[in-house]
């Protein structure tokens, strides 16, 4: 066994030391949004809330909760993050395993068009204009065609089908009489776990905080995401449904809508923190494989 020198331990405390105060950094906003949503929202408003919640109250909770449209909202997004993800990761397969396999005629070419749209979009007035002639304002696919696929995540899954399921496997199912559409079910996928979920963990992620494309192409309301309902309230401080402004004084209304604040933005960020433990663990062979750019 190596003893470690003087020197090793030292960089081994710096970067404990390093690493603490990221953590810190990190994950106390986190924490401070949690407590403050439970806690009396005269003690979060006057600063005496840090670490622990002090007057345990779910007022801000009780009030997201009986909104209508918070939870028509919350319905919308679950229903477009769900389709979206669905389609984003199957439309990332179909474009990745053909761009990975050798035999590919003319592969290169079309990464190479793939690539160009990374740097050269056509724009958000032509591509308003392209959805609505397509007919698709006010409608959930508004939010998902546009965006059906995103070409780095393309090129990190080539990358990962490259390096990680030998290509003699294939040219053996090939020779077993197995076609394309078979090799990919059978052997590609299921040995593509750990892609295929940080994939799902990257679309899904990313159609729960958007919400600028539901801001451009829905016009009703009914049919808002979460995330537009969250911007009124966070940044344009419209709340009048959830409070009665008549029947109370202005500083509990003032200390109630801070209250409503913090629970909406645990509320709206509770799903996707309890999907990530269960993907995580795949984050290290996916990411690190399917990073490595061929």
């Amino acid at each position: 066994m190596v003893k470690e020198s003087a020197g090793d331990r030292l960089f081994d405390i710096i970067n404990y030391i390093l690493l603490a105060i990221v953590l810190t950094i990190v994950l106390y906003p986190l924490i401070f949004v949690a407590v403050a949503s439970i806690s009396n929202p005269a003690a979060v408003v006057k600063g005496e809330v840090w670490l622990l919640p002090k007057e345990i109250n779910f007022t801000g909770y009780e009030k997201v909760f009986a909104n209508k449209e918070i939870l028509n909202g919350y319905m919308n997004t679950i229903l477009y993050t769900v389709a979206g993800t669905i389609v984003n990761v199957g439309m990332t397969i179909l474009a990745a395993y053909p761009l990975s396999r050798k035999d590919f005629r003319g592969r290169n070419i079309f990464t190479a068009l793939f690539v160009f749209t990374m740097f050269f979009s056509g724009g958000l007035i032509p591509t308003y204009l392209i959805v609505k002639d397509l007919g698709m304002t006010n409608t959930m696919w508004a939010l998902i065609i546009p965006n059906a696929v995103a070409v780095w995540n393309i090129i990190i899954m080539r990358t990962f089908f490259q390096q990680s399921i030998p290509f003699e496997i294939q040219e053996s199912a090939q020779m077993d009489g197995c076609g394309n559409l078979k090799i990919l079910l059978k052997i590609i996928l299921p040995l593509s776990m750990p892609i295929l979920a940080v994939m799902t963990l990257f679309y899904s992620v990313a159609h729960w905080n958007s919400f600028f494309s539901a801001l451009i192409y829905l016009t009703e309301r009914d049919k808002y995401p979460l995330q537009l309902f969250l911007r009124e309230i966070l940044i344009q401080s419209n709340m009048q449904d959830m409070i009665q402004t008549s029947e109370e004084s202005l500083a509990k209304t003032i200390m109630e809508a801070e209250s409503i604040k913090y629970a909406l933005v645990i509320v709206a960020n509770l799903p996707i923190l309890m999907l990530y433990p269960f993907l995580q663990r795949y984050f290290v062979k996916g990411m690190v494989i399917g990073a490595i750019k061929g």
